[in-house]
């Protein structure tokens, strides 16, 4: 393999990062017009609709016929299902510093499973630059936090959950690419996603009374601009890189990229919402890209 091969994971990995950086913004927008369990039905139901057309047109080409299935089916509810559900209640029951505090432990969470499960022993000093890069995560999460919010037990739980099946995505994602493509992979995602909360978000609306509310959040431009990007790039493109990386190199060191979407959303944050910048985003940026860069670059 050439040495732009080998680069081809790392810059999908980056690519990745940076577009889920950027879905926080397009959440945020999104979420002035629709509950969050709207928001997430609506965009993985655009992702399945599309890959679905891509499927029909014979863009993109999948085939499941004598494959461990089950597999997809575990990687599906691992990520996007139970992590969007857990992140989502997390962060509405505890604090944002505390929220962004146990989503960075993610990495840690993925070296530990990635050794048990995978027998994939990254280098101490793999493990310390990693360390480095969950720091400055955190350093920037709990300094940027002016939230008097308190942290529940149920809330703190939920993030943990959110942290284990993240986790168990990146090695079971790492798993199948031995019988699937990315693109198989991915349209299974979408597909189990848009099923999963959709019947969610029915269920939701109907209790409430509010069942012809279901498609009201459409009717607004701002929404349709989020839907688009969160349906399309975050989840199609940002779930497909993700899912190639993970094909490529080891959990771990792909699980480390993740940390440099909390640059672009401090970029992100600054220069289109106007938002303050501190000497604490440099510090902690300093020490994510550091972390990245160490955590990729001494070998297992």
């Amino acid at each position: 393999m050439n040495r732009n091969h080998r680069m081809l994971p790392y810059i999908a990995a980056c690519i990745t990062s940076t577009i889920f950086g950027l879905s926080f913004l397009f959440s945020k927008m999104a979420l002035r017009v629709a509950g969050p369990l709207s928001l997430v039905a609506l965009r993985f139901l655009l992702a399945f609709i599309i890959m679905t057309l891509l499927v029909i047109f014979k863009v993109i080409k999948v085939d499941y016929r004598n494959k461990p299935i089950g597999q997809l089916i575990l990687l599906g509810l691992s990520e996007p299902v139970v992590y969007f559900i857990f992140e989502t209640y997390g962060i509405k029951n505890a604090s944002s510093s505390m929220a962004g505090l146990m989503l960075s432990l993610i990495p840690i969470a993925v070296t530990i499973l990635e050794i048990y499960f995978l027998k994939e022993i990254p280098s101490t000093k793999s493990v310390l630059f990693i360390v480095l890069s969950v720091s400055g995560v955190a350093l920037i999460g709990v300094m940027s936090s002016t939230s008097g919010q308190e942290n529940s037990p149920l809330g703190i739980l939920l993030l943990l959950g959110a942290i284990i099946s993240a986790g168990f995505y990146s090695i079971i994602s790492r798993k199948t690419s031995v019988h699937f493509k990315p693109v198989e992979t991915t349209y299974f995602m979408m597909a189990m996603a848009a099923v999963c909360f959709n019947i969610m978000a029915a269920v939701d609306l109907f209790l409430k009374g509010k069942i012809n509310e279901y498609f009201q959040p459409l009717k607004s431009s701002t929404f349709i601009i989020s839907i688009l990007y969160l349906g399309i790039i975050s989840s199609i493109l940002a779930y497909f890189l993700s899912n190639f990386t993970l094909s490529k190199i080891q959990a771990s060191k792909s699980a480390v990229f993740a940390n440099l979407s909390t640059i672009v959303s401090v970029v992100a944050g600054v220069l289109i919402l106007k938002e303050s910048f501190h000497i604490y985003h440099l510090i902690g940026a300093v020490m994510i890209l550091t972390g990245v860069w160490g955590a990729n670059k001494f070998n297992s």
